[in-house]
């Protein structure tokens, strides 16, 4: 099987690198410093190489260097089943990103031709226990990585379903002026949720299929919607009055949970340990990774800040032995360079360090 791997990652006024080029092996890479000196930037870099807005869903202009504003570049050597590609993503003066691959200008959507990005931060380890929208986010981004369109299409829904809403607010009543965004809405909708399932059963095989040192979790899709494009255009028009009386569609995708269990237990993820639903989440990214490799051609690059959080001694040591196993490029972050001793020659190591505001990367091994 193909790799899918950096071989050179350049941030020109990124976030708080000024200037950083990172040459790096197919290797995992093990990336370490003190907190704020930049590390999850590096990370956020990277998760541009997909479709989407980046693990931080962060603006353009956000992510350009303070105070100088000058706009930012990313760009990246990536080999991978097509051969070697140079991506550019950048931004002048916090304008929208645009992209090129090998010189040419493309769409955001181009990318998930040369690149499948997955990721897990910290802020991801509340998944189970805080509100629905993130889980459903979550499901997203997994879903994307099987089927790139499926952006698209949550865009196409999410226009159509603004609209509604306005009309909604403003207490139109007139039937005409909902069918065509109705009919928009039952056709993206039903697509959305077939997408999400079509990404669980994926991932339920590759849980099925390997054995992992991880937890496995059960997943379930909870979505009160008709799952036929005529039933769901009837259930919006019938809704209507409903809906008029909320000030908001009550019927979708849009109003969709994913509700986990962690399998061998029977327990709900919500119900488990903090170190339990750690351990889910990083076997879910291992399926999803597992599933890609098959799907893709190559096992995606694996985006993984703070991993050591919440995992202990033996659970670490795992985790490495199935990134080595999986052959995937892992970006990893910790404050220090012993959270990640169990990798040996496996990993390569990156220090970046903070001195007057002035980020740098060197590397180590």
């Amino acid at each position: 099987m193909a790799g899918l791997y950096l071989t050179q990652l350049t941030l020109s006024h990124f976030r708080s690198h000024k200037r950083a080029i990172i040459d790096v092996d197919p290797r995992p890479v093990a990336i370490h410093g003190n907190n704020g000196a930049g590390k999850t930037n590096i990370l956020e870099a990277i998760s541009l190489l997909s479709p989407g807005r980046g693990l931080r869903r962060a603006s353009a202009d956000d992510m350009t260097r303070r105070p100088e504003k000058l706009g930012w570049k990313v760009t990246a050597l990536l080999h991978g089943p097509l051969g070697v590609s140079e991506i550019e993503i950048l931004s002048e003066k916090g304008a929208a990103r645009q992209v090129r691959i090998d010189g040419k200008p493309v769409s955001q959507t181009a990318l998930s031709r040369v690149a499948r990005v997955l990721w897990l931060i910290p802020s991801m380890d509340r998944l189970w226990i805080e509100g629905a929208e993130g889980r459903r986010r979550f499901l997203d981004r997994m879903t994307l990585s099987f089927l790139p369109d499926h952006a698209e299409i949550s865009l196409a829904y999410e226009k159509a379903m603004r609209e509604r809403n306005r009309l909604l607010k403003d207490m139109v009543r007139e039937p005409s002026w909902y069918t065509a965004l109705e009919a928009r809405m039952a056709e993206t909708g039903v697509a959305i949720h077939h997408n999400r399932l079509h990404a669980i059963k994926a991932l339920a095989a590759a849980q099925a299929a390997s054995e992992t040192s991880f937890p496995t979790a059960t997943l379930t899709l909870e979505c009160d919607m008709p799952d036929d494009i005529e039933k769901m255009r009837d259930a919006l028009a019938s809704g209507r009055m409903r809906d008029l009386s909320a000030g908001r569609t009550l019927t979708g995708p849009h109003r969709a949970d994913l509700f986990g269990v962690f399998t061998a237990k029977n327990v709900p993820a919500r119900d488990c340990s903090t170190g339990e639903q750690k351990a889910l989440l990083v076997s879910l990214i291992l399926a999803n990774a597992r599933a890609l490799a098959a799907d893709f051609g190559a096992p995606p690059l694996l985006l993984l800040d703070e991993v050591a959080a919440h995992l202990d001694k033996t659970r670490r040591a795992a985790l490495y032995d199935e990134l080595s196993a999986l052959g995937a490029q892992a970006w990893m972050t910790g404050t220090e360079d012993g959270l990640f001793e169990a990798m040996g020659d496996r990993a390569q190591t990156l220090l970046v360090t903070d001195q007057d505001g002035l980020s740098s990367v060197s590397s180590v091994t």
